[in-house]
């Protein structure tokens, strides 16, 4: 998923504190990166435009997907085209897997998540990041969200151990998110007027997180789990 703020936030400390789901994901990717050996085989399931390529330089990435997400995206880096859940790998063929924001727009998620643990080895680390209070986006192919027990439930069937959920914020970090979200629906020349009166109150509103002890007001998880041995 991609944001609709403004390109001047990239890079900057206040991009870190109002996006902070998409960065809570660049760090998730990061660690992941960083635990494994050179070398190491790492499929991105769902990989879209590969922008998480960066992040395993020193190791065999291969970046497969359908391409049937947004219209404007370039596909051109992908290894590989391929519905995720029937993935044109043998069996234990991966060190690692990377699954990104890209669950709900799978029409069978337990059976790709499946088709991941299949390609990997035993003991081999899949990372998962899925939605829970989100916009449609990428529609038509926009067809879940999920809780931590259903992305539980769904891991462990697909004979996943070790599984781990954390929620990436709760409800005052969702509420500020939404505050600026409501920028869009505003006509252009008006924007900067809605503003005022949105932005002083979303940029406020994380700092109250702590208040939502419980987590079940959140925008996703982030999941980490491993393959049986």
């Amino acid at each position: 998923m991609k944001s609709r703020f403004p390109r001047w936030l990239a890079g900057t400390a206040l991009e870190r504190h109002v996006l902070h789901f998409e960065n809570a994901i660049q760090r998730a990717v990061g660690d992941l990166a960083s635990s494994l050996p050179d070398g190491s085989r790492v499929l991105d399931a769902g990989a879209g435009e590969a922008r998480h390529a960066s992040h395993f330089a020193r190791h065999r990435y291969i970046g497969v997907d359908l391409g049937v997400g947004d219209a404007d995206w370039d596909y051109g880096s992908l290894d590989a085209v391929a519905d995720l859940s029937l993935l044109p790998f043998a069996a234990s063929t991966f060190d690692a897997c990377l699954n990104i924001v890209t669950l709900e727009h799978l029409r069978e998620p337990a059976r790709a998540l499946g088709e991941m643990g299949r390609v990997l080895k035993p003991c081999g680390v899949l990372l998962l990041v899925v939605p829970h209070e989100w916009e449609v986006h990428q529609a038509p192919h926009d067809y879940f969200r999920f809780t931590r027990y259903g992305a539980r439930h769904l891991l462990e069937n697909a004979k996943f151990t070790d599984i781990r959920i954390q929620p990436v914020g709760g409800f005052f970090r969702l509420l500020a998110r939404r505050l600026l979200n409501a920028l869009q629906f505003f006509p252009a020349p008006l924007r900067p007027l809605a503003g005022l009166f949105l932005a002083p109150p979303a940029l406020v509103l994380p700092a109250l997180d702590f208040l939502d002890r419980d987590r079940v007001f959140t925008l996703g998880y982030v999941c980490t789990a491993r393959k049986s041995s």
